[in-house]
């Protein structure tokens, strides 16, 4: 075959052009160090590098991101909840102080700020928050758990279940408490003949008296009214119910079984209903209930004056949320293993009240008429089981971890209402005190110099200091019963913080394991991906050599001619 000059040149020109891209490549892989520029360069290297950089970018998720969000929503969890359980360390310190009898006016006093402290305290930490998320209300994590200021107008209508293996106990009630008179016509008129045109039956000495029932507490005090009480027994078997009209809150017609309530006209009481062999009654108050004659069958079973409760009845006190059970009902409910599930409208919360929502099945009530207009929240399903409101962090491939811990699973209002009832007892007990210390001063008086006003002052003193003797005892009693409560409490938030001690525990393991796995992604991407920056110089320099060579060589061959060969 004939070659001439200019095949020899064209192909000199190839050539060259040919080194000329292998230089420009080496160029680029040593200015990237890439194996790649482009997918094209090399499918397989391009595939594989698509499926690792995007295996990274989920390992890289959750190893920077989700991980330590999850750790940190755990932290504040866990700070808060070592925060609630320390207030209870004092709590219980205050009630070991309390259930002894070394106390004196000025320590008492004390011991009421501190445990209005401590009830403040408490569930202010309930609204601990995360990244402006709170980290106990479950996923409604923009609303607080508990109310930040008074609401007055708010209301709710809540079906709260109390059962009686748990939520039954002894409480003592207490009735006759004195009033001291302020005028020597008042210290002696209990010593006046009644037919005495200056007696005044309303100023008397009361004979202190105590009396034990066993009750069930709803969660909140100062009820508006009790809409409905069904009790139940162990399987699910209705034992009574009643429904309730006041007239301050509407309830279909077809829910209502009974009317009872006082006439408000009249003031006369309306007979009880009866269910299940049980009678039911609401009062406002203490003072009504002792205030008020209860007639059953026509029969008196309760005289004025008196907290007592027949032995078939169930007494509802609607300003503390007290449903107190006479003998026969207690009985009952006990060997049922009952359940008494009420529904109760509420109208007001104080500021650090625990939100319904949170505890129990309930309705935001802002029309009674309307029922479109209220805000319903489920806790529990038809079946009674509770409905879970998770947050789950996915930290890993096909792994999630749930992160919250919801506030009804380490405390519950028992907290604050108990806390309450021993703030009262104390009160109750410095009042008694204030009363016996005022008779003292009255001792010293001019008015009451003479030996007949100091014998009425004698009898005032004795009964006074028989109310003081009570509540001493009622306070030492009480917060002897608290300290089972309050270790209670203790133990299921630190079982709290275990269980959040194992999710972070559990969490640190998966966080080393993806760090292990990115490490590892980072590797296998690198060989894919990355060439070695000596043998891209070595490659580059072999390329130019080549290049120069090439250009050498073509031209030697301009410079020759057929003249040459003549």
């Amino acid at each position: 075959m004939r070659v001439t000059n200019k095949m020899i040149m064209n192909n000199a020109s190839s050539n060259i052009n040919s080194t000329k891209e292998i230089v420009n490549t080496r160029n680029k892989q040593m200015t990237s160090q890439k194996k790649i520029d482009r997918p094209s360069d090399d499918p397989v290297v391009a595939v594989r590098s698509l499926r690792l950089s995007t295996t990274l970018s989920q390992v890289t998720q959750y190893y920077s991101k989700n991980i330590p969000d999850a750790s940190s929503w755990l932290d504040v969890t866990e700070t808060s909840l070592i925060n609630i359980r320390n207030l209870m360390t004092d709590c219980r310190t205050l009630a070991v102080k309390g259930s002894t009898d070394t106390y004196n006016a000025e320590d008492r006093s004390t011991m009421i700020t501190q445990l209005e402290a401590l009830q403040k305290q408490v569930f202010a930490e309930g609204n601990a928050d995360y990244a402006k998320r709170t980290v106990f209300t479950g996923y409604r994590t923009n609303c607080n758990l508990v109310f930040t200021e008074d609401e007055n107008e708010t209301k709710y209508r809540i079906n709260q279940t109390l059962t009686a293996e748990t939520e039954m106990e002894e409480h003592r009630y207490y009735e006759g408490v004195t009033k001291v008179p302020t005028t020597t016509g008042g210290v002696k008129n209990p010593f006046l003949d009644p037919a005495d045109p200056d007696y005044d039956p309303n100023i008397k000495i009361n004979d202190m008296a105590q009396t034990n029932f066993y009750r069930m507490r709803l969660n909140y005090g100062d009820i508006e009214s009790i809409n409905k009480i069904t009790i139940k027994d162990a399987k699910n078997n209705e034992m009574a119910s009643f429904s309730y009209y006041s007239g301050a809150g509407v309830i279909d017609e077809d829910e209502i079984d009974d009317v009872y309530n006082r006439d408000p006209a009249t003031e006369d009481l309306v007979e009880l209903p009866a269910s299940g062999g049980f009678n039911l009654i609401s009062f406002e108050d203490e003072t009504a209930w002792a205030n008020t004659i209860i007639t059953i069958g026509g029969a008196e079973v309760k005289a004025e004056g008196e907290k007592t409760v027949p032995d078939n009845g169930i007494i509802v006190i609607k300003e503390t949320g007290d449903i107190i059970f006479g003998k026969d009902v207690a009985a009952s409910l006990k060997n049922n293993n009952a359940t008494v599930e009420v529904q109760y409208d509420k109208t007001g919360f104080k500021e650090g009240e625990l939100r319904p929502e949170y505890y129990y099945n309930c309705q935001k009530r802002y029309d009674p008429n309307d029922v479109d207009k209220n805000i319903p929240y489920t806790k529990f399903n038809e079946n009674g089981e509770r409905i879970y409101f998770d947050i789950e962090y996915t930290v890993a491939a096909n792994q999630t971890i749930n992160i919250n811990t919801e506030a009804c699973d380490v405390f519950t209002s028992d907290i604050q209402r108990d806390l309450a009832e021993m703030i009262d007892a104390v009160k109750r007990t410095i009042s008694a005190h204030d009363k016996l210390d005022e008779i003292t001063k009255m001792k010293d008086e001019t008015q009451y110099a003479s030996d007949e006003y100091q014998e009425y002052l004698a009898s005032w003193y004795d009964a006074v200091k028989k109310e003081c003797d009570y509540f001493e005892d009622n306070l030492q009693k009480l917060f002897k019963t608290e300290l089972g409560k309050i270790d209670t409490y203790y133990a299921t938030i630190s079982l709290g913080i275990t269980d959040l001690g194992c999710k972070k525990d559990s969490l640190k393991l998966t966080q080393k394991r993806v760090g292990d796995q990115q490490e590892t992604v980072q590797g296998l991407q690198s060989t894919n991906d990355d060439l070695d920056l000596s043998q891209i110089i070595i490659d580059y320099t072999a390329a130019y050599t080549a290049y120069q060579a090439s250009l050498t060589a073509a031209g030697k061959l301009g410079d020759s001619t057929l003249l040459n060969y003549l």
